[in-house]
């Protein structure tokens, strides 16, 4: 059997010398990492209580209603992470194909029976709350794409063949987001799996000429539909039409305009007061920034940019160790979330078309940040297996 290795490298085989006994109790992983996920999620806890007390005190008489929901579903994260946290990634890798099923049933379901939300079927009601398929979906699918890269390396790199599966099911979870629509959740989707699969080997002139054809079809897709080229001229100009169409964008750079070096003060934002729609979800960059000034947006922009940077580290570090399937998972995990961050703050300053996409952990909603924590669990889990190989067992699939 041939080895394995990303990029036609054959990683050294070591033990790392912090590798502790069994009895212990669980060890710590990456601190850097650790440091900016808990902060995001405590920022996000305090934006989404500043920009949600006008809506939580109009619809629901409880200007902290939103605030209690968002942390009972990051309490959620975390026990589910934890529950993640302590599964071993050969498991996880045996389970990829059938989650990669579930986040198909699920993405079909929501066309079926899902709940239509300003004019987008995106959500399946569960009761009290609502799931948003799409969410889980991006990670059933990275899941699924590192499984695939780690079995078939060989085939990936030796020609067109081995990519036609990937390519195959990224389309398909692609047309059903596009059904809903979610073209945000498309675009993320599709971008996170041209670089893992670039990441995995993948020639180079094959990369760029996939890129080029999906720009292609994701233009395609978006002049195709009316809606989405208004998004793109308020994009270019909002303030041609700043009551319609470029109503949101002109409000969200208003908030970055009054926020000036220092912010108004937490609590202080005007746009929040019934101006701004979507300011605890989509939005709340904008509020933030506008409260706590460029400084706090800048902070913001430097928590997501250690958390890209040490994803980065753990994934390179796992590869060398021979854990491909960890490293590849990270890898994708990784730009699936740094690039929502970006593409979300972008469309929040006016440099990206509008998209109904999330802020990871500081935006509301109960399935992104369910999701984010179980995301980061996972990247925690290839981090603990590298560290202490024989305590967590980190044995992987060789590819065949």
């Amino acid at each position: 059997m041939a080895e394995l290795s990303l990029g036609g490298r054959t990683p050294p085989r070591s033990v790392p010398v912090e590798d502790r006994r069994r009895g212990e109790a669980l060890p710590m992983s990456d601190g850097w990492l650790g440091f900016s996920v808990l902060a995001l999620a405590a920022l996000g806890l305090v934006m989404v209580a500043s920009a949600s007390i006008p809506l939580g005190d109009r619809l629901h008489g409880d200007p902290l209603y939103f605030f209690w929901r968002q942390a009972i579903y990051l309490a959620v994260g975390v026990l589910l992470g934890a529950v993640v946290l302590r599964l071993p990634l050969s498991r996880l890798q045996r389970l990829a194909p059938w989650a990669l099923v579930a986040g198909g049933v699920l993405l079909a379901l929501v066309l079926l029976l899902g709940q239509t939300i300003n004019g987008s079927t995106r959500w399946l009601s569960l009761g009290v709350v609502n799931f948003q398929p799409a969410e889980l979906a991006k990670l059933t699918l990275i899941l699924y794409l590192a499984d695939y890269a780690t079995r078939r390396h060989q085939r990936l790199r030796a020609g067109w063949g081995g990519m036609l599966v990937p390519l195959f099911v990224t389309a398909l979870y692609g047309g059903l987001l596009y059904l809903q629509p979610d073209f945000g959740s498309l675009v993320v989707m599709a971008a996170a799996t041209l670089v893992l699969l670039f990441l995995a080997g993948a020639p180079l002139h094959r990369f760029l000429l996939l890129a080029l054809v999906g720009i292609g079809a994701l233009a395609a897709l978006m002049v195709a539909s009316p809606y989405r080229v208004e998004r793109l001229t308020a994009f270019l100009d909002p303030w041609a039409d700043p009551f319609d169409t470029g109503y949101q964008l002109s409000l969200a750079l208003i908030a970055f305009g009054r926020g000036e070096w220092w912010g108004t003060g937490l609590g202080s934002s005007i746009q929040k007061l019934s101006y701004l729609s979507e300011a605890h979800t989509d939005f709340v960059f904008a509020v933030l920034a506008e409260e706590l000034g460029l400084v706090g947006a800048l902070a913001v922009i430097a928590l997501f940019l250690i958390f890209a940077w040490r994803c980065l580290v753990i994934a390179r570090a796992a590869e060398r160790e021979g854990q491909f399937f960890g490293a590849l998972l990270v890898y994708g995990l990784g730009a699936w979330l740094s690039l929502q961050a970006f593409v979300n703050m972008g469309v929040n300053m006016g440099l990206l078309p509008t998209k109904g996409l999330t802020l990871p952990l500081l935006s509301y909603g109960g399935s992104s940040v369910v999701v984010t924590c179980i995301a980061v669990a996972l990247i925690l889990r290839v981090d603990l297996e590298r560290r202490y190989p024989y305590r967590f067992g980190g044995r992987e699939r060789r590819g065949r």
